[in-house]
């Protein structure tokens, strides 16, 4: 029995090896503010992870720079304009829309549109009907014979 207790606290002891990014904020709004800029921010180190997600150490350092750029008053537009001059159009799950990036923006919808253009085509093109002259029939008609025979 004490073998299992000690187990049982041993397993519920690993919790406290959690990280925990603890940012206080002095009101719910700014919290608020701070999990949805995190949240749509990639991480820079990470393939396809926000900051909320990635365990990375840049993506600390991330987090507290836009903890610190709340508490000084910038607004999300602010932050968001800062991460991206440092660091791209990588850094935002939603790139702009510019010249760079308008391939990224009208390309699935281009290229819906020409495949339904290709399927419409097909759907109304008509079969062609070939026809046989009578020495093709003459022909077929005694291959047939023979292979019945």
């Amino acid at each position: 029995m004490v073998r299992i207790l000690l187990v049982i606290l041993f397993a519920a002891s690993f919790n406290c090896f959690a990280a925990i990014d603890a940012y206080p904020f002095p009101d719910e709004q700014l919290q608020q503010r701070y999990d949805g800029l995190i949240a749509e921010l990639r991480c820079p180190q990470c393939l396809n992870t926000n900051l909320a997600g990635s365990d990375a150490m840049i993506a600390q350092d991330l987090r507290r720079e836009v903890h610190r750029m709340l508490l000084d008053g910038h607004t999300d537009d602010e932050i968001l304009a800062f991460m991206f001059e440092r660091y791209g159009d990588f850094i935002l799950y939603r790139p702009r829309l510019g010249a760079g990036t308008l391939v990224l923006w009208l390309g699935p919808w281009l290229l819906l549109m020409f495949a339904g253009f290709v399927w419409f085509r097909l759907a109304r093109a008509k079969p062609e009907v070939l026809e046989i002259n009578t020495e093709e029939q003459a022909r077929l008609d005694e291959l047939l014979r023979d292979s019945d025979s």
